[in-house]
């Protein structure tokens, strides 16, 4: 898995609106979730999930990831929408409600060898969510954490201080199968401020990118998921002090009165190397 490839804003949009998804190929969102589920109505699905393969297949992508979400394993369209997808140009196949290891097993052998991205959404499947992580074709976690929330009928604040534990189990799992974890969304489009911060406290959590439902929330969250300046020039300077004790024999390197360690060096040339991944693609993300 490429964990240095941008994935910092993942944005929904509903594969029944082509004039969405022909203005998110300027938009500066890392990877573009087509919608066959939550967003489309049932009698739309079929004509969704049309829509969603003829946008993968059209390509003008840029740097953009394209996945498609399908319709859940227990729905009526699953079947048609997996072999759809697996058929199609998408990159990635993002599932719903994988409740356990069996389910995600089930969701990549219908997969055609696309990596698939369940979303951990349920009490079960949060308790479940290292299987689901070790699950041979899992590439990435996905909360949902307003189902989540209201099977366990948490109180949500601003601070999200009762999801904690369920933050926790999807980047511990996460990380343990060496995959991408990814936070949910956050509903009140018009509230900057509480979605940078949800963004910061993500990034700090753990979490590689952070879902969307609007191209205004795009802004925010690649600042929260981007290494800051003063960060590259931290890196930088350390993996110099690493390199410098080296040359000279020694086994330990100091930077900054920090004891350098191998955990630090790899940490640090994984922020270069995003940082160095994001100026290269830097003057298309600024056309949205």
């Amino acid at each position: 898995m490429d964990d240095t490839r941008p994935r910092r804003s993942l944005l929904y949009l509903p594969a029944s609106n082509p004039r969405a998804i022909a203005k998110a190929r300027a938009l500066a969102c890392d990877v573009v979730i087509l919608d066959l589920e939550d967003s489309v109505a049932p009698e739309a699905k079929e004509a969704a999930r049309a829509e969603a393969v003829a946008a993968a297949a059209a390509g003008g992508w840029g740097a953009r990831e394209v996945a498609i979400r399908v319709n859940g394993l227990s729905t009526p369209w699953a079947e048609a929408d997996f072999r759809a997808v697996a058929a199609s140009a998408a990159d990635v196949l993002v599932v719903p409600k994988i409740a356990d290891a069996a389910d995600a097993a089930r969701a990549v052998a219908l997969a055609g060898g696309k990596p698939v991205w369940p979303l951990i959404e349920t009490p079960q499947a949060v308790l479940s969510a290292a299987a689901i992580a070790a699950t041979s074709g899992i590439h990435g976690l996905v909360a949902g954490f307003a189902d989540l929330a209201k099977d366990l009928r948490l109180k949500v604040g601003r601070g999200r201080e009762p999801l904690f534990h369920a933050m926790s189990q999807i980047v511990t799992a996460a990380r343990a199968a060496a995959i991408l974890a990814f936070d949910g969304v956050f509903v009140d489009i018009a509230d900057t401020e509480g979605l940078a911060a949800e963004a910061a406290q993500a990034r700090a959590f753990g979490f590689d990118g952070k879902t969307c439902i609007h191209p205004s929330q795009l802004a925010a969250v690649n600042a929260a998921f981007s290494p800051a300046p003063e960060e590259v020039a931290d890196a930088r300077g350390l993996l110099e002090a690493h390199a410098e004790a080296m040359r000279q024999g020694r086994a330990v390197a100091t930077f900054r009165g920090r004891m350098v360690e191998v955990l630090h060096v790899v940490e640090a040339r994984r922020t270069l190397a995003l940082a160095e991944r994001l100026a290269a693609t830097a003057p298309e993300a600024a056309s949205g």
